[in-house]
């Protein structure tokens, strides 16, 4: 499979809708990002990595962070996340309250503000540092050591994270919160915080394609446990666009605020693809744009 053309095909297909939609500006260190970048990288499970526009510039995971932190909870925990957190899409906004009060503090999905939360809490239980091993694994994954956080990006979301601490105490009020409520925001802060690449992204994530085997060959997951991580991707991976994005796209994928999606071929390859300008969901409009011509292109989806 020749990627790189492929991908040079999916770039043309696509620009016009490059720029399209809007920078997320809640997070105030995300407002500068330019909705004219364009990235995305292929990684292949027997190793060779490509890509096309900027996919080797950085950018912040925001929300994409989220499958690797449950990744690395139910390595370490099995399936005991699941008694705190449920497997469903949610039907309502990534930061709702009003779903959560209504299912007294266990949140639909892990893939939601609140469902993260938790499972962060649960990643600080067992690791004793929630986003020191998330940056350790997404080190070693994507072989790049300069893999970071950006201060910059942690402290405005901390800032104006009010609707997260909200989240985090209101179930921290029916005993679904095992640490601090503060300490956990940290760490979800920090976590969504991590500047990767395409590149880094899209190698990071390709222990999914590979059935739940790490770079070095060592099992991370079950190959059941793989399937599961991207089931949940695939019906609560994008919002509450989790539909569509499979009917354009049909792969398990998750998307973040900063522009970023990974998307997984199962037995085949990792995808990442970055532009900030995003849609009234929060997903990125030219990256859902890309994955669905790489798709249709080459004929590989779930379905």
């Amino acid at each position: 499979m020749d990627y790189h053309a492929i991908l040079e095909h999916v770039l043309a297909d696509i620009e016009p809708e490059i720029g399209c939609g809007r920078v997320a500006d809640y997070i105030p260190a995300l407002r500068s990002a330019d909705p004219d970048r364009f990235g995305m990288a292929v990684a292949d499970v027997d190793g060779p990595v490509t890509g096309v526009g900027d996919w080797e510039a950085p950018f912040s995971m925001q929300s994409v962070s989220k499958v690797f932190a449950l990744a690395l909870v139910i390595a370490a925990d099995g399936e005991q996340v699941w008694q705190r957190v449920g497997r469903e899409p949610s039907g309502n906004p990534f930061n709702s309250l009003v779903q959560l009060e209504h299912e007294r503090g266990i949140p639909r999905n892990p893939f939601i503000n609140a469902g993260a939360l938790v499972v962060t809490d649960r990643l600080l239980s067992v690791t004793g540092d929630a986003r020191g091993a998330m940056l350790d694994f997404l080190r070693a994954e994507s072989g790049n050591p300069a893999v970071d956080f950006d201060p910059v990006v942690a402290n405005s979301e901390a800032e104006h994270g009010a609707r997260n601490a909200a989240l985090g105490y209101f179930m921290a009020s029916h005993d679904n919160v095992e640490n601090p409520v503060p300490q956990v925001l940290e760490h979800y802060f920090w976590q969504c915080a991590i500047a990767m690449s395409c590149r880094d992204l899209a190698l990071a994530g390709c222990f999914l394609a590979r059935h739940g085997v790490r770079a070095d060959g060592s099992r991370l997951l079950t190959r059941s446990d793989a399937k599961r991580v991207n089931a949940i991707m695939l019906t609560c991976g994008t919002y509450d666009a989790a539909g569509e994005f499979a009917y354009r796209v049909g792969l398990p994928g998750k998307s973040g605020v900063g522009g970023g999606i990974l998307a997984i071929v199962p037995g085949r390859c990792a995808l990442a693809v970055w532009s900030p300008g995003l849609d009234a969901r929060g997903n990125s409009v030219a990256g859902v744009a890309a994955l669905d011509r790489f798709t249709t292109r080459t004929g590989w989806s779930v379905f």
